[in-house]
């Protein structure tokens, strides 16, 4: 009779344990969970880590890794966010978070500007069936498939907007709906973007056309004009058969003055479109309403 009480006694006392234990991570938790939504982002994934600690049985492992991860995130650490969203994968409890957290890696690589992982993550997902609920009615899984489809196209998109490829952007938010927002914002970059080798070949043609294509009409026409000078002693030198006067003007003044009118062609335009979609990430920040990486 003593013996069986003390054993009652034993597991009395390890369910309580056990009550205190889950009564623990919860309020651990919901500490965790606050930090995060107060913007806290440090003292957030200190306690997220504190809670996976003592989570010895992996109740909450991938819900702690998400917020960590989105904690780095925040934080702008993306290395540190896809690790923790990698391990948020693995432990992934049913298709849905499965998904939600494949697309959080893809949308921290478009930050990274890594685009070429980008789309292969795209493509590997849009492949990954897993990512579909199970046992949905004909119906429903075409829907459901056909979302799937239509988010892949629009973080594509994004990649591409990122690495600076407006038409392919345009291409893929066109594949969501004609006229998206995002296809119209790409298509107007685009058009108002100049033409590097356009610039340059005008330069080559006719000095200081690059930059009067690029709206720098100063440096334009100083181009024109000191090759023209140039040009003009040389040829005059060449006429009056001082031979080595002209090849000196050539090479040591003339030559000087066409190349660097060559590279400000180039160095005007490659700068009014970084200047253009500027402008564009600018709108997209401050006033684009939809899902942003």
């Amino acid at each position: 009779m003593i013996l069986l009480n003390k054993y009652l006694f034993l597991i009395s006392l390890l369910l309580a344990n056990l009550s205190f234990s889950q009564d623990y991570l919860q309020e651990q938790l919901e500490l965790s969970k606050k930090l995060y939504t107060e913007e806290k982002y440090f003292d957030a994934i200190t306690e997220f880590k504190r809670l996976k600690f003592f989570d010895t049985n992996n109740t909450y492992g991938s819900l702690s890794d998400e917020y960590i991860a989105q904690s780095y995130k925040h934080g702008g650490k993306f290395n540190e966010a896809i690790q923790y969203f990698t391990l948020a994968e693995i432990n992934a409890k049913n298709p849905e978070d499965l998904y939600r957290i494949k697309i959080e890696i893809i949308r921290v690589n478009i930050l990274r500007r890594t685009t070429d992982n980008t789309l292969k993550l795209l493509d590997e997902l849009d492949k990954d069936e897993r990512c579909l609920p199970a046992g949905l009615p004909d119906d429903e899984a075409g829907k459901a498939g056909s979302d799937k489809k239509d988010e892949i196209n629009y973080w594509r998109g994004w990649a591409y907007i990122f690495a600076d490829e407006w038409d392919k952007a345009a291409e893929e938010f066109s594949k969501i709906s004609p006229d998206h927002e995002l296809k119209i914002l790409s298509e107007e970059t685009l058009e108002q973007k100049y033409s590097v080798t356009f610039a340059k070949v005008a330069s080559v043609i006719l000095p200081g056309a690059g930059q009067f294509y690029t709206g720098n009409y100063l440096s334009g026409l100083l181009s024109l004009s000191w090759c023209s000078l140039w040009g003009y002693i040389a040829v005059d030198a060449f006429v009056e058969e001082r031979i080595f006067d002209g090849l000196a003007v050539t090479n040591f003044l003339w030559f000087r003055f066409y190349q660097g009118n060559l590279q400000n062609a180039e160095k005007f335009a490659v700068e009014k479109n970084i200047q253009i979609a500027n402008e564009s990430f600018y709108y997209l920040q401050h006033s684009y309403t939809g899902i942003k990486p």
